[in-house]
């Protein structure tokens, strides 16, 4: 399947789907693409709270392959030890019902940035909030509203994409982009100066920042956390 992409000719649009044998591991391909590898399959190695320097003791399990927050538990939300600037971002999620949970990047020290909103869009009541559907899944949450027409697989796994190119960002789904925007400019001042988050002075603008998983104290797996970084 032909998949369109804007930045093709730059980096990212490679292939958008790989044969992969085994969860949580790279294919020949993608090793020789440049891909790594965020989550490991087994271990917390390469993730910290973003309260502490260690993993949270609670709230999160790294079993059965598959990186769960666990319902009502809270440990806090989790990012990586290593910033990241430019990237392809590939994470496999399910929603168990009525769950909450986000993809965040150009976070700051507290947390607070970028959202690819990981939502159940029929049983959360927040995907009613916000403007025009702009708090559901695939969203950049509270900012700006995901395609209506994305394919989510219901009760299966999905792959949500995140492509940066410095300020020029796109959230996929399943192979399909469903959202794409341009940060750092007038037009992005103006849309966070409307939305929850117009009290931060440089919201979602860093250079570089770590990748977050955010814990809503609801039930929500990942698996084959993947990234490819270019210059």
């Amino acid at each position: 399947m032909k998949v369109k992409c804007l930045l093709a000719s730059l980096l990212f649009c490679t292939s958008l789907s790989y044969a992969q044998s085994e969860d949580n591991t790279l294919t020949k391909k993608e090793k020789t693409e440049g891909w790594k590898l965020l989550w490991d399959g087994k271990t917390n190695a390469g993730w910290k709270s973003t309260k502490a320097d260690g993993f949270p003791a609670t709230g999160w399990s790294t079993e059965g392959g598959v990186l769960k927050v666990l319902k009502s538990a809270r440990g806090g939300d989790i990012i990586t030890t290593t910033k990241y600037k430019n990237f392809v971002l590939k994470i496999d999620f399910k929603l168990t019902e009525g769950a909450n949970s986000g993809i965040k990047y150009f976070v700051n020290s507290s947390g607070i940035g970028c959202e690819y909103q990981v939502l159940d869009d029929d049983k959360h009541p927040d995907a009613k909030a916000g403007v025009e559907g702009n708090r559901t899944l695939g969203s950049l949450y509270d900012l700006i509203t995901a395609d209506p027409k994305k394919p989510l697989k219901k009760d299966d796994f999905n792959t949500a994409m995140i492509v940066v190119n410095n300020n020029r960002v796109e959230h996929w789904l399943n192979g399909v982009k469903i959202v794409e925007y341009d940060r750092n400019n007038q037009m992005w001042r103006a849309l966070v100066n409307y939305s929850k988050y117009k009290k931060y002075a440089d919201f979602g603008n860093a250079t570089e920042a770590p990748i977050l998983l955010q814990d809503h104290g609801d039930e929500v797996w990942f698996k084959n956390i993947k990234i490819l970084e270019k210059k």
